[in-house]
């Protein structure tokens, strides 16, 4: 169990009320930063929140060399690599930590110093995330790698060169590293089954004001056209969509209104429908989104998560949670990660009424059908939800916990509430603005 500077008593019931803001996304951010290390010159990143990930890649990137220090306005960042060298393996591994950011490292690093270490990886347990696919990506590009006791040791024993690529799911790391990869390699990469998140897009426009060359078809292929050399960037990171869908779905439960300043309907369009689906309503505004829930009951649906432009499956977990009080049986299909269903037996213990399955519940193509993933789920409502003892098990599993906590009846105590530092910028302080009843052991 953890200890008690890690516990949150939240009494719940209290509808949450106010404005609350939202920066940079956490799945852009760190990628930004590793980013730079490509660059012969400064880049400033703008709109950086202060979350754990970012001092992780801050502290990496410290370690090879590169000066990070505070911009001329909050939340930028001036990176400069010119003097990139190599880290001590023991200091790596000490400040990697529980982060997979490291394994975005190796591209860069073989680019500018011909050898890299990665130590073994972290990141939430939430099913198979295999780094074995950037090894195998790395190697098509002419890398070298030995596995050691301590990780792995990559080399390039000359330049990198562009390949063609098929990834056999659009994974959004693989997609990273071919990226960070094949800027700089000899010739064209070609990316086939790409990941096209906006937060990828987001990425390739950094890249781009670096002087890569890079064309994103309709298709999910990504072409790149290798460069010699690469400058810096001046970049405002997009807004992140996750943690704007998260307190959408807390004022939904919690029968709120949450203005998300800072949040920006493109990049959420399908998690708009789906929110306008369940009965919850918004409005949008040059600024932000207000969310909020009209009254009355809510809807049930069917909702199948996939790769993006698809119901993204970090948007699932707390909206999950407002399903619980949607009148009818409400139909979850997981298709991205087979084990994000997990966090369900925590509500149930709170009262909800959530069944799992081990068959597809929904028509879409899924990897997880026949190997026996509890990766369906049919939430029957409405249920009143009771405080109690709650462990988090990972990020947004923890930040729905929160969502039930606070949308319960009397008051829960929630273990681990640091994971969620993870990637909700101070959190700590926006439940209180909100109005939420929080406070410590």
């Amino acid at each position: 169990m953890t200890g008690t500077d890690d516990v949150l008593l939240v009494h719940g019931g209290t509808p949450l009320e106010g404005e609350i803001r939202v920066r940079g996304a956490k799945n852009l951010v760190p990628k930004a930063m590793v980013a730079a290390l490509l660059g012969s010159e400064p880049s400033r990143l703008r709109n950086v929140p202060e979350i754990r990930d970012v001092r992780v890649v801050r502290g990496l990137l410290e370690l090879h060399g590169v000066t990070v220090r505070g911009g001329e306005e909050p939340g930028e960042l001036v990176l400069d690599p010119s003097h990139v060298e190599s880290a001590n393996v023991a200091d790596i591994d000490a400040h990697a930590g529980s982060s997979r950011i490291p394994i975005l490292f190796c591209g860069p690093l073989l680019h500018r110093l011909g050898h890299a270490f990665i130590p073994g990886l972290g990141g939430c347990d939430i099913g198979g995330r295999p780094v074995n696919f950037h090894f195998d990506v790395l190697r098509e590009f002419g890398a070298t790698i030995e596995k050691r006791a301590d990780g792995q040791y990559l080399e390039a024993p000359q330049r990198l060169r562009g390949c063609k690529i098929e990834l056999p799911y659009p994974s959004v790391g693989s997609t990273e590293q071919v990226l960070l990869t094949a800027v700089l390699a000899e010739g064209v990469t070609e990316l086939s089954n790409a990941a096209v998140e906006p937060e990828i897009e987001d990425l390739i426009c950094v890249l781009q004001k670096m002087g890569a060359i890079i064309s994103m078809d309709t298709d999910r292929t990504i072409r790149v056209t290798g460069v010699d050399k690469l400058g810096g960037y001046n970049h405002r990171a997009l807004p992140d969509r996750l943690e704007a869908a998260s307190w959408a779905s807390a004022a939904l439960a919690t029968e709120g209104s949450v203005y998300v300043r800072g949040a920006s309907q493109r990049e959420m369009v399908t998690f708009l429908n789906t929110y306008r689906k369940v009965g919850g309503a918004f409005e949008v505004d040059d600024d932000g989104i207000r969310f909020w829930h009209p009254g009355g009951a809510l809807d049930a649906i069917a909702l199948e998560t996939d790769v993006h432009p698809g119901f993204q499956t970090d948007w699932q977990q707390p909206l999950v949670v407002a399903l619980t009080q949607a009148s009818g049986l409400s139909i979850v299909h997981e298709t991205v990660y087979e084990s994000r269903l997990g966090f369900t037996s925590a509500l149930n213990q709170m009262g909800a009424h959530i069944q799992l399955y081990r068959e597809c519940l929904g028509g879409m193509p899924c990897r997880f059908g026949q190997r026996n993933f509890l990766h369906s789920a049919v939430v029957s409502g409405p249920t009143k939800l009771q405080g109690s003892d709650l462990v988090i098990p990972d990020l947004r599993g923890g930040f729905s916990y929160l969502i039930a906590a606070l949308a319960a009846q009397g008051t829960s105590r929630v273990h681990g509430i640091d994971l969620i530092n993870r990637g909700y910028e101070n959190f700590m302080e926006k439940l209180p603005a909100l109005g939420a009843r929080v406070d410590t052991p």
